[in-house]
């Protein structure tokens, strides 16, 4: 970070906390994020409410992002009515619209401990602590999620539609993929097996749509926050399970079927004891395979960044290699329905 944004930074928190003084010992660009920026923030308030330290992250744009992701307003109020709703999250703090102080929004929110790497995490059992309770408390979370309903006046600007889920991200997915300059006649093929089985509307939540491993922070203890929220949305409850359960998450542990950490039964059963209601078991392959679809779609939309030379970047390059993969197991998939 740079002196100039530093100094903007300073002055802005001073002015979120009510602080005389702020002064930022140390920030350092975390890694990973190819669609936002992180940064852990040390520093020492003076005066207010909050004097002290504070160890604290803040997030912002990178130079580019995905076009159907949250701004970093949007995602706030996200965080804040998730935080509201008892999910382990960071504590949101403060929130900057004012592009005329680092050039982009951004927010500040507290510090949590622990890794988020998903290979990690399936390889290494310090983390996470025991595993069947951090399935079961994974699938708790994803339930108090999908606690928060419409309307939401703080969540106003989450598109609403009248179809249904399944058949509305065909179609997204669909209009894409025909305005792309490659064909991909295995997506094709998939989105036609995804529209032909779409199961009707039914109760619309708030889903994460990013709830995987690699996206909480554990310890050695357990779960610390749920991170990354600029995908969430209305949608049907079984997006989410389908997205944690699907065999492009698990990062090699394919044998433990949620989410490479734990079992499949261990993670609805933490869901279901919250939610008050059982999970509809013989749905769930319909949204995994939507979630390899959904999946893949991002990957050659990361890799288009990259190819059109809009941003040269290897990991968005490299992102792009996943698409046969997926592609196969989509294949498989429709296959063994």
């Amino acid at each position: 970070m740079d002196e100039k944004t530093k100094d903007a930074v300073e002055d802005f928190i001073a002015r979120a906390a009510g602080a005389t003084r702020v002064t930022i010992c140390e920030a350092k660009l975390l890694s990973g994020g190819a669609i936002q920026e992180n940064w852990r923030i040390r520093a020492e308030l003076a005066g207010g409410p909050h004097a002290g330290a504070l160890d604290a992250v803040m997030r912002t744009d990178s130079l580019s992002g995905v076009s159907v992701s949250h701004s970093r307003v949007q995602e706030y109020a996200l965080l804040r009515a998730a935080f509201a709703a008892g999910v382990t999250v960071p504590e949101p703090l403060w929130l900057c619209a004012d592009r005329d102080i680092i050039g982009r929004p951004f927010f500040i929110m507290r510090h949590v401990g622990g890794t988020a790497a998903g290979y990690l995490l399936v390889k290494d059992g310090r983390f996470g602590g025991d595993r069947v309770r951090l399935a079961e408390r994974l699938g708790a979370e994803l339930a108090r999620i999908h606690a928060i309903r419409p309307p939401r006046a703080d969540l106003d600007f989450l598109p609403w539609h009248e179809d249904a889920p399944a058949l509305h991200s065909v179609a997204r997915f669909r209009a894409y993929l025909d305005r792309h300059h490659t064909p991909h006649p295995a997506l094709e093929w998939g989105l036609q097996w995804l529209a032909r089985y779409a199961p009707p509307r039914g109760e619309m939540v708030l889903c994460h749509r990013d709830f995987r491993t690699g996206n909480y922070m554990v310890d050695e203890q357990g779960l610390t926050g749920i991170l990354d929220w600029e995908f969430a949305g209305w949608g049907d409850p079984l997006e989410d399970i389908g997205w944690f359960c699907a065999k492009c998450w698990r990062f090699g542990a394919h044998e433990r079927e949620a989410g490479g950490i734990g079992e499949r039964e261990d993670f609805y059963r933490g869901y279901e004891t919250v939610a008050g209601r059982p999970i509809d078991r013989a749905q769930v392959p319909y949204w995994e395979l939507m979630a390899h679809m959904n999946w893949a779609v991002i990957a050659v939309q990361q890799a288009e960044r990259h190819v059109s030379g809009d941003e040269n970047s290897l990991l968005l390059a490299l992102t792009g290699h996943i698409v046969p993969e997926l592609e196969y197991e989509i294949l498989t998939l429709t296959e063994a329905a």
